[in-house]
């Protein structure tokens, strides 16, 4: 009983929000890249994104095209993503295509896996955005759809922007 109320009044202080579960998917055997892309090529207004590993050319090119055509994209990658080859080519993928990248170096991982597009719809999971997540390991990625729930990751994006530097390149 005691853990039961104790448990109780640790998630009430968590808000409560209601979303819509749009759409799930998990690997082996799922295309999770291809439905992320489907996301984001929906998009209409915006699409951030933070992202611990990011080195999927096919999510990286949607987000590219995404910018092309008038997309507000913008992207929050760990600090460990300057130091990987294949990293650099997918945020270097997205500078040419003028996304703002973001470099989030205050904790010792940012572990975030996210985009909220158009205010509406999150994906998160433990889907990181590789080509290993796709091909080789065990993940998931939930969509959520709901203005509230995405507000909350919006509100996460920008807290973790306002003390992130930004990526020019190599």
């Amino acid at each position: 009983m005691r853990l039961a109320l104790a448990f109780s009044l640790v998630l009430g202080s968590v808000p409560a929000i209601a979303a819509d579960v749009a759409a799930t998917c998990f690997t082996p055997g799922e295309d999770c890249t291809g439905l992320i892309v489907h996301e984001v090529e929906q998009a209409r207004r915006e699409v951030l994104v933070q992202a611990y590993s990011f080195t999927s050319p096919q999510i990286a090119k949607a987000l590219a095209d995404a910018r092309r055509r008038g997309v507000d994209v913008r992207v929050i990658l760990d600090q460990s993503q300057t130091g990987q080859k294949k990293s650099q080519i997918a945020a270097d993928t997205l500078v040419i295509a003028k996304v703002p990248v973001l470099i989030d170096d205050a904790h010792a991982i940012a572990h975030n896996k996210t985009m909220v597009i158009d205010r509406k719809r999150v994906v998160t999971g433990s889907f990181n955005f590789t080509k290993a997540a796709q091909d080789r390991n065990a993940e998931n990625v939930v969509i959520l759809a709901g203005e509230d729930v995405a507000r909350r990751y919006v509100e996460n994006w920008h807290r973790h922007a306002d003390h992130s530097e930004r990526y020019e390149g190599r």
